[in-house]
């Protein structure tokens, strides 16, 4: 098996700078050993007007068996003349991808450390693999590639020339041709050899997730088949497909947003992270631990009685009465499809679930690890098939509009608007209230107002290090009466926890209602906002 690089030049940009680019010689021809055969390189023509690189790949069939332990097509146990009859020595296959790997190395990562300007550099490039297998045909071989910005050929190649009536074999003749730079061509050919063959001569690991997310970098996340390559290239095993869709998704989210994928999916505090004082921890309830030892038990009958004298009432968090408060107003709002977008860890989700009235309920983050936890928290996997019916997980980002937020009795922003940087905020606000259109939002922030009432919370600072802002109830007010009148909303204003006669509650809530009539992506009707009588005084 084998294939050529091509590419032409000028006197000022000769042709020959392919064999820096690829590391080898144009005046040698070099045989490399790997763990099927022998590759060999050489320059069938090299001059400045043009160079034609060639990878020929010996495979030892005896080799492969032995190693392959009778994996991959042909490799049967039942089938011992097929592990030794075979395409394998023939047709481009993971085997040839592998070679690329290995004798093209530094030029797959785009390293040249005799000309560094080289491999940022587009060239004119033609590609050319005699037989290719392309499980699809030629139709498939043009679905991946000309998205890259190929131009491409893909001739079938006849089952047998004599007699063709016979038609065509699953054989394709390649040619590509575009101007690319070298290393996302190879990194191309790398993926989608063993996608178009739909078969590798090795056990796929977990690992190869990580190959095909680095080899994929900068192209994979935003082709129109990833899902077809990743499922393929990863030998159709279901949870690594899984895991490489949910990192190619989380890349594309964080490119969207211009930031590192580090700082979109960032919703788990690990080990390590910088908490909120402790007072405040213990207000809010953050952890789980904290939350079960300090909320009231419901027992019934005991229910609402008064503490035993001498005893010391347990306070309730202030996550608890947030999420109550939520609750309350769903059931007003007359929800039973609800949405949680920014859902984290599923603290909320849980209690959703609890309420049979809640028929679908959907938790939506962009982050992957939140996600996992929030599964892991409600023991998704041990769910009765009627309860987890009612409960789906979905990655996604607030920053633009998505059609699977739609047609929802209402949404959720808890706790989520102060993680958004500003400008950012009207995408947000666009997205649920202008797209999604859900009959009811309730969104829930903090009251900055009320930080001066934690005594270790230093002067300034925010309750969390992720927060990008903290508002005032007047400011608070003032976006919210804004999104509602900009899409036909009316809104209301509630306290959550104990309010304050100087500073309010530590927590505000604002319940969003669409008006009657309001159908349409942007709302331009009257908005009616209603305030408590303590608010209308602050």
């Amino acid at each position: 098996m084998f294939l050529t690089i091509s590419t032409t030049g000028t006197r000022e940009r000769p042709a020959t700078d392919l064999g820096f680019l690829l590391h080898k010689h144009p005046d040698k021809a070099q045989r490399f050993s790997t763990s099927h055969g022998t590759a060999h390189v050489l320059y069938p023509e090299a001059d400045e007007q043009r160079c034609t690189a060639a990878l020929l790949l010996e495979v030892d069939p005896v080799a492969l068996v032995r190693r392959g332990r009778g994996k991959g097509r042909g490799g049967a146990p039942d089938s011992a003349l097929a592990q030794y009859v075979n395409d394998r020595p023939y047709a481009a296959s993971s085997l040839l991808a592998v070679a690329l790997s290995t004798v093209f190395s530094s030029a797959l990562r785009g390293q040249c450390k005799a000309r560094p300007e080289l491999p940022e550099r587009p060239l004119p490039l033609r590609i050319e693999v005699p037989a290719l297998p392309a499980r699809g045909g030629g139709a498939l071989v043009e679905r991946l590639f000309a998205p890259l910005g190929w131009a491409v050929t893909a001739e079938p190649v006849p089952l047998d020339e004599r007699f063709p009536q016979w038609g065509d074999s699953r054989y394709v003749r390649l040619v590509l041709e575009g101007e690319l730079r070298l290393a996302d061509a190879l990194r191309h050919l790398y993926v989608l050899l063993p996608v178009l063959d739909d078969a590798k001569h090795y056990w796929v690991a977990p690992d190869e997730v990580d190959k095909l997310l680095r080899s994929g970098e900068g192209w994979l996340e935003h082709h129109p088949e990833q899902r077809l390559i990743s499922n393929r290239y990863l030998a159709r095993r279901w949870s690594l497909t899984r895991s490489a869709m949910e990192r190619l998704e989380l890349a594309r989210l964080a490119e969207t947003d211009d930031a590192e994928v580090e700082e979109i999916d960032n919703a788990v505090i690990g080990d390590g992270a910088e908490e909120a004082p402790a007072e405040f921890a213990e207000q809010e309830g953050q952890t789980e631990q904290t939350e079960r030892s300090e909320r009231p038990e419901h027992t019934g009958e005991g229910e609402g009685m008064e503490p035993e004298e001498g005893s010391t009432p347990r306070p309730v968090p202030l996550a608890v009465r947030r999420r109550e408060a939520i609750l309350g107003a769903l059931r007003e709002a007359g929800a039973s499809r609800v949405i949680d977008l920014g859902c984290g860890q599923g603290q909320l989700l849980g209690e959703l679930l609890r309420d049979a009235r809640f028929t679908e309920i959907v938790g939506v983050d962009v982050s992957i690890r939140a996600l996992n936890e929030a599964a892991r928290r409600l023991r998704l996997d041990r769910m009765p098939e009627r309860q987890s019916a009612r409960l789906k997980l979905t990655q996604g980002s607030l920053a633009y509009t998505d059609s699977r937020l739609t047609g929802y009795d209402a949404a959720v922003l808890s706790e989520v608007i102060e993680h958004v940087d500003p400008p950012r905020l009207p995408a947000l606000e666009y997205a649920v209230f202008g797209a999604a259109r859900p009959t009811a939002v309730v969104v829930t922030t903090p009251n900055v107002e009320y930080n001066v009432r934690w005594e270790t919370l230093p002067a300034g600072q925010v309750r969390h290090p992720d927060h990008r802002f903290e508002w005032t109830r007047g400011e608070f007010r003032d976006w919210a009466r804004g999104v509602a009148e900009r899409h036909g909303y009316g809104v209301e204003f509630r306290p959550v926890g104990p309010e304050d006669p100087e500073v309010g509650p530590p927590t505000q809530l604002a319940l969003f209602r669409r008006e009657a009539g309001e159908t349409g992506e942007t709302g331009a009707t009257s908005t009616t906002t209603n305030t408590t009588p303590k608010e209308a005084a602050a």
